[in-house]
Order: structure tokens, then sequence, then C-alpha cells
């Protein structure tokens, strides 16, 4: 369409997200009036990405921050739930939309893959609707959908997968209702009386959240001003305390870029703890990397009696290209079973990796019974054997069992 009406591919990229309708992008385009597209509710916008900022050996997380967004900055609590944009207006009468009407107001949930999910939450969509008389034309906000204890207050990363169980369902029965309570968090208004916000600056669009008047379960993100980047790692560890996974550090003045990662919003992360862990396996990776075993799937040992291999997750990233392309020649060397047309191996188990995560959960999907979240790689331990890999009574004490 862009080289057809000699346009800005970012212009029609824009027009579609605002209207949903490609159709009537295209008419739009062809008139050269597409500077006239406007938000329609009830369809999912893209959602703005952060860039995860970690501290390392080289830099302080106040380094780290400082040299991405300059103080002072927006410090909010990073949730661990299902990200979710709320779309709120008076009820427009047209069942076709998404959503639900309630209480002359019409409500809908969508996930950040865009998908409608209102269903598998009705215990949201009261309080939601209530915003619907501070802005009747239509309101979006963004936000989290978090798991919530018997106290009302949000219950740490482990209880994500309960989350997930509602995630999974058109309608949520009142029996999961009751045994998975949840909130939604609101931290951004993407659109205001029926109008698109996206080029305020976060500054303004909080503002605007301050306007509105929220009712369990549905709340505010609380967000701290910090002149002073030195405060991170109290501020981070006091959101850990709380449940939560870390910190988002956003710029006041950033507009909201759907569908972009840039470093106007930072996700700043810290490494519960590293482990040494055995390399069972390697995929052929994406990209650039699509000609090297890049993705890593790794295990535990048994016990320190036992050196049966239990996998505990995949890596992805944290090691160069050139030690990629090592790595690979040493892989296709030492291969066991080649699987989906040679690009999946597994592989004698003799590489060690030292890697780093967020936290640990209780997992189905592995023989450990446990998997690492957000798993990144350190470094290659060449100087440490198999043997002496860490085990899996380690990993069941980073879980809390």
């Amino acid at each position: 369409m862009a080289r057809l009406y000699g346009l800005e591919v970012g212009d029609v990229q824009r027009g579609t997200m605002l209207t949903g309708d490609i159709g009537e992008t295209a008419v739009l385009a062809r008139h050269g009036r597409l500077g006239e597209a406007r938000l329609r509710l009830f369809h999912p916008l893209k959602f703005m990405l952060a860039t995860a900022a970690e501290a390392s050996e080289a830099r302080t997380l106040a380094d780290e921050v400082g040299r991405q967004i300059p103080p002072p900055v927006a410090v909010e609590d990073k949730f661990d739930g299902i990200r979710a944009q709320a779309h709120v207006a008076a009820d427009p009468g047209d069942p076709a939309l998404h959503g639900v009407a309630h209480d002359g107001a019409r409500v809908a949930l969508f996930s950040r893959t865009l998908d409608a999910i209102t269903g598998a939450f009705p215990d949201l969509v009261g309080p939601l609707a209530a915003l619907a008389e501070a802005s009747p034309a239509g309101l979006i906000l963004d936000g989290e959908i978090v798991p919530l204890g018997p106290d009302g207050a949000i219950v740490p990363f482990q209880a994500f997968q309960a989350l997930q169980r509602r995630l999974g369902r058109k309608a949520a029965s009142p029996d999961l209702l009751a045994e998975v309570p949840v909130a939604f968090v609101a931290y951004d208004v993407l659109a205001w009386d029926g109008a698109t916000t996206l080029d305020a600056s976060y500054r303004d669009r909080q503002r605007l959240l301050d306007a509105l008047t929220f009712a369990e379960p549905v709340r505010r993100s609380a967000v701290t001003a910090l002149d002073d980047l030195g405060r991170l790692d109290a501020l981070f560890d006091e959101a850990r305390g709380r449940g939560n996974e870390g910190l988002m550090v956003k710029a006041f003045g950033s507009a909201y870029t759907p569908g972009r990662r840039g470093r106007d919003w930072l996700k700043v992360k810290k490494a519960l703890a590293t482990l040494d862990v055995v390399v069972t396996a390697a995929q052929r990776g994406h990209g650039g990397r699509r000609k090297l075993l890049s993705d890593l799937t790794f295990a535990v040992r048994a016990s320190e009696t036992d050196g049966t291999l239990l996998n505990v997750g995949k890596a992805y990233s944290g090691l160069t290209d050139a030690e990629l392309a090592e790595l690979t020649a040493w892989f296709e060397a030492h291969t066991l079973e080649t699987f989906a047309h040679g690009r999946v191996r597994t592989v004698e188990p003799e590489i060690v990796m030292e890697v780093a995560f967020d936290n640990v959960q209780v997992s189905r999907r592995h023989k450990s019974g446990y998997a690492l979240r957000f798993p990144r790689i350190v470094r290659w331990r060449r100087d440490k054997p198999a043997a002496e890999a860490d085990t899996l009574a380690t990993v069941a004490a980073l879980a809390g069992a």
C-alpha cells in the first residue's frame, strides 16, 4: 500500500492500527487522506515494549539506567502477570464489537498477543465499566492482570502458572474465579475521550490516570519520581519484597510507541543467582545465527551422587558469535541424535555454562520439575567438568522448596 500510493510504511501501519480496518485505511491512503484515520475502540492496539537494563561487573544499575535515560525518571514495579489492554466506553450498542456490555458500558480486554480475553476475567468487567463515566466516548488502559492472595495483595511470581489457567479459558467458572482471584493494575492511558493519547508525553498520560477513580480489583500502578539513581537498588529490593519481578524505569517525556522496543522504557533486571549447568541439546538459531547452534538446552545433576542430568531451561543469549561458531563445530562433532531435519541435536553432556535467571518456578515441562525464568548465559565454563555442575537440590532451594 505504501509503495502503491507513495506513502511512508509507518504512516500506513499507524492508520491501520487506529482504524482496525485495512480496507478503510486503503481508501484513505488512495485519496491522500491517511492523516484523517481516527481511533476506533474495541480492537487491540500494539503494546509498547521495554528494553532490558541489568547491572554487570562493568556497570552498576544506576550507570546502566543513567546512560539510557537521564534522571529524573519515573519508576514503577514490574509486575509478573499478564499484560493486558482494557477498552472501556459507553456501550455503542453494536453486538459485533469485542467485549461485553455491562451497566450501560462496554468493556473489552486484550492480551499482548492481541487476543480477546474478556471472558476469562469477568470479575474485572464491572470495575472497568465504572470508568466509562469519566470518559464516555472511550478510554484505553495499558496494564497488567496479576494474581492476588487471600488478603488482596499481589502474590509472588510463582503464582503466574495459576494465572495462566484462567487465560486459557473462554469463560471462567465461579470455582476458578474464587481459586485464582486477580486484579488489573493500570499503568498507562492510550486513549481518552475517544481520541488517541499515543503522542502525549508519559507525564501527561499519567495525569489522565490520576483523574480516574478506581475500584477494586482495578487499581493504579504507583509511580515514584526519582532524581537519585543510586536508590534503584533499594527500590528494586522493595518491589521484589512485594512479590513483583523488579522495576520499570520510564522517561517522563516519552510518547507511547506501539510495537517498538526503544530506550524510553527500561525493564530493570537482577539475576536471582547463577547456576553451573550442562548443555544437553543445541538448536540452530534464527536470522544472523541460523547457521549456528545457538539455542542451548541445559540441565543440572540429580544429586551429588547421581549424575543423571535433568533439564531446567533453555537460553538463547550471552555468547559471542565466535564462541558459538566454536561450540557449533564441537556440537556437530559430538552429536548423539538429530531431530527436526537436523535443526536440533542432543549432544554429549560435557559443555558447562554459567547461567543467570530471574527466578525459579515449578514446571511440568522438565523432568527436573523446575524451570528457570528468563535464563541467559553468563559465560562458558571451560574450566569446569560436567561432574561439578550444580544439583537439583540447589535449584529446589532457590525455588523455596
